[in-house]
């Protein structure tokens, strides 16, 4: 059982690309990261001795504080945000706890370069339908809960990308964006080696309904309807991004925990 204030690898993989998720902040030592400089799915690189300036950001965000082996650092970090009331929590066994488990990791060298206040920033055409949403939903799920999304004209993609250091997607000449038959969720989902059965499965469908291959899975037509609705719902890409954000977390959850899953009506009829 793990100590207070700590939590297990496997219920943190549990809750990690759910809503739920609080914020993961990896303080291991620079010697250590640049050993294995992978990160748990939705982690931020953060300074231990640094807590005062962050606390004063996280506002009372809850967190989980992740270093090497679950001692010092992250057990102290993490009794010291609990101080400034940001409720907070350790890696039980840290993260070579979490490799032991053979849990996914993702590699974050491609991950575009921070803001002044450590967000990544993405750049894509305004009025979204699958890919689109689909991307940010991954973004802010598995790689930075923080992510600045920009919609924009199709013409100023580039221009905004460069002027503002953001990370263009889902157009074309870029890296992050289709490739063959692969969609530019496929592609984030490879790129950033998270290929975990869930995500695999929920890949299929969006390459489905956002290609015009609705063969590919049966949930595909209904994802595409779906999409398509939420467009015509709302005005802002942004508010639709909002809304989107539940549907692809029911989506996930689907994919994760329910796929084998039928349902039938009346359930409770009585047996004669």
């Amino acid at each position: 059982m793990p100590a207070p204030n700590a939590i297990s690898s496997d219920k943190l993989s549990k809750i990690i690309g759910t809503p739920r998720a609080p914020l993961l902040l990896d303080v291991r030592s620079e010697e250590d990261f640049k050993t294995d400089p992978r990160l748990i799915p939705g982690a931020i690189r953060t300074d231990d001795q640094a807590l005062p300036e962050l606390a004063s950001r996280l506002t009372g965000t809850a967190s989980i504080v992740i270093c090497q082996a679950g001692h010092k650092r992250s057990q102290g970090a993490a009794a010291w945000l609990r101080a400034e009331d940001c409720p907070s929590e350790y890696l039980e066994g840290g993260f070579e706890g979490w490799i032991a488990s053979e849990l996914p990791v993702i590699c974050p060298e491609k991950l575009p370069p921070r803001d002044s206040q450590g967000r990544t920033v993405w750049v894509t055409r305004s009025r979204p339908k699958i890919d689109r949403i689909a991307c940010p939903w991954f973004i802010r799920r598995f790689l930075d809960p923080r992510a600045v999304i920009l919609f924009v004209a199709p013409a100023e993609v580039m221009g905004v990308a460069e002027r503002y250091d953001a990370a263009p997607f889902d157009i074309e000449d870029v890296f992050w964006s289709h490739r063959d038959a692969l969609c530019t969720f496929d592609i984030m989902v490879s790129e950033f080696g998270l290929s975990i059965p869930a995500l695999d499965r929920l890949a299929t469908i969006i390459r489905g309904a956002d290609t015009a291959r609705l063969d590919l899975a049966p949930e595909a037509a209904g994802l595409l309807a779906a999409s398509l609705g939420l467009s015509r719902m709302y005005s802002d890409d942004l508010e639709q991004l909002d809304a989107g954000m539940l549907l692809y977390d029911a989506f996930y959850r689907w994919a994760r925990d329910a796929s084998e899953e039928a349902h039938n009506w009346p359930t409770n009829k009585p047996q004669v």
